[in-house]
């Protein structure tokens, strides 16, 4: 079985690098948003399209010396991106195509035949980049670089707050293998961001507390800066890297649980959350304004923060390597119903991590009481034989033949 994955690796340029890397990422940004400008000026009048400004292009590299420096294929894919944008918005899957900035979409792209690969030490690779040259790489999946080159389909290469990454989009041959025979239900929560049917809870790594406050003194001292001063670049810069920091224990941690989960169970299933809607500003209208409005934010926070969303993106694709299915299924009193007898009332649940039923005395702890119940309820709608669709989180788009997710509206 062929799939497509993403591998990311840590860049180390040099200083002549990182201005060429720059140079790149804004000669694509401004093709991008000069296409745009065009398009929104002169669209509808000329009938703009693709194969259009791909002409455009040709013209600005012969009149402009700086943008001829930098490689073409960038500048073809910002076109391929924005044509893209376009089709998203007349088919109401997207807002209109907004600009790109600076700082925020320091990106380029370019095709996997003009990159090259070889590895220099038992820690670091370099990678070549057109117009550029060779870029010591990090090998962060322990030596697996060896015949990657083959498989590249596209190289992004991108700026974040810890510096620049390439992520290579690769053909990965999946080898067939038999269906794990576990089955498991998942609850996500607040204060416990996974509870397992088989008793498990999984938290978030040790030191995010720590770093949380650490962020919100450097958020402090950024709003006393003066804006657009050095001291205000240099406390932007240390939030933001603190940021990155954050996301990147996230990601670990739900990659981790998420791999594991996968390789052990056939059958997973979780709850049709509707995280845009739970995570709603409570703010309201001058008119109707909200109530506890600060503890809602908090909430919304501290949802985010779980990373809901994403881990049903990882169990949905680890799971579709190995055969497996994720279930998902109506969240309604699943964190009220007793997992023993099946009575539901809302004393079941005495607070935010015990569970006591009124009627046979059941004790456990409460997401995994709940997550027992996800698991039965999954177990149900497999029986009934629900027509596959794409979608873990209750949007239900259109089905296609490598999904492995069950759903049942909420």
């Amino acid at each position: 079985m062929e799939l497509i994955r993403g591998q990311v690796y840590r860049l180390k340029p040099t200083a002549q690098q990182i201005a060429d890397l720059e140079g790149t990422a804004g000669v694509t940004r401004l093709v991008y948003n000069l296409m745009l400008e065009q398009r929104r000026t002169w669209g509808q009048r000329h009938k703009l399209g693709r194969s259009t400004q791909s002409a455009e292009i040709k013209t600005l590299r012969a009149e402009f010396d700086f943008i001829a420096a930098r490689a073409q294929t960038t500048q073809k894919h910002a076109l391929n991106d924005l044509e893209r944008a376009f089709q998203n918005f007349f088919a109401r899957r997207a807002a209109y195509p907004r600009p790109r900035r600076k700082y925020v979409d320091d990106s380029f792209r370019h095709d996997g035949r003009e990159v090259k690969i070889r590895r220099i030490s038992r820690r670091w690779s370099e990678v070549f980049i057109p117009k550029i040259g060779w870029i010591r790489m990090r090998d962060s999946y322990g030596g697996k670089i060896a015949g990657l080159e083959k498989s590249i389909r596209t190289a992004t290469l991108r700026r974040d707050a810890s510096g620049w990454a390439v992520s290579f989009a690769v053909t990965l041959e999946i080898a067939e293998c038999a269906t794990p025979l576990g089955q498991i239900g998942i609850d996500r929560g607040v204060a416990a961001p996974i509870a397992t049917s088989t008793g498990d809870i999984y938290r978030l790594p040790a030191g995010v507390a720590h770093t949380d406050a650490a962020i919100r003194r450097a958020q402090k001292a950024m709003s006393r800066r003066k804006r657009g001063s050095r001291r205000y670049a240099k406390a932007r810069s240390r939030f933001a890297r603190l940021n990155a920091r954050q996301v990147r224990r996230r990601q670990h941690m739900l990659h981790a649980v998420s791999r594991s989960i996968a390789n052990n169970n056939g059958l997973v299933a979780i709850e049709a959350l509707n995280i845009s809607g739970m995570t709603r500003s409570a703010k309201g209208s001058a008119e109707e304004p909200g109530r506890n409005v600060r503890a809602k934010s908090g909430l919304n926070r501290a949802i985010l923060a779980s990373g809901w969303g994403s881990f049903a993106t990882m169990l949905g694709y680890k799971l579709e390597e190995r055969g497996g299915i994720l279930i998902s299924v109506d969240p309604k009193n699943t964190s009220r119903q007793c997992a023993e007898c099946g009575h539901t009332a809302p004393e079941n649940r005495e607070s935010q991590a015990t569970f006591r039923c009124n009627v046979c005395d059941h004790q456990a702890h409460a997401d995994i009481n709940a997550a027992r119940n996800i698991l039965a309820r999954g177990i149900n709608l497999k029986r009934r034989g629900n027509t596959p669709l794409l979608d873990a989180e209750g949007k239900a788009l259109a089905p296609c033949e490598a999904s492995t997710i069950l759903s049942v509206a909420a």
